[in-house]
């Protein structure tokens, strides 16, 4: 495991995002393109969770991002984002918060 200093962590910015469109990737089973609204602006992230989640159960549902990581083209469709997900042996979750917050929070 590689060690990282808080300075390096605080780079990262971390932010609360609605989703607002799911649509599965055109060209790979696994992947979602997700729009995702992160204080009045909107992005679009590819996420590889279509095999854990159905797009009704992240419609309208709150999510952490990473909002400054380069953009990357993933099988053709660009993604502005990266969505956080923890995964072990048998599942996966999106992280989310406990409680109600504002799109657009920054996580800390």
């Amino acid at each position: 495991m590689t060690t990282v200093g808080l300075d390096d962590f605080k780079k990262l910015d971390l932010r609360i995002a609605l989703v607002r469109k799911v649509e599965a990737h055109p060209n790979a089973d696994r992947l979602y393109v997700i729009t995702v609204e992160i204080g009045g602006e909107e992005r679009v992230i590819v996420a590889g969770i279509r095999n854990y989640y159905g797009p009704e159960d992240l419609l309208n549902k709150k999510v952490v991002v990473i909002t400054n990581i380069l953009p990357s083209v993933i099988r053709g469709v660009e993604s502005n984002g990266m969505l956080l997900a923890v995964k072990d042996s048998s599942t996966l979750a999106v992280l989310t918060p406990e409680r109600d917050v504002a799109t657009g929070s920054p996580v800390s």
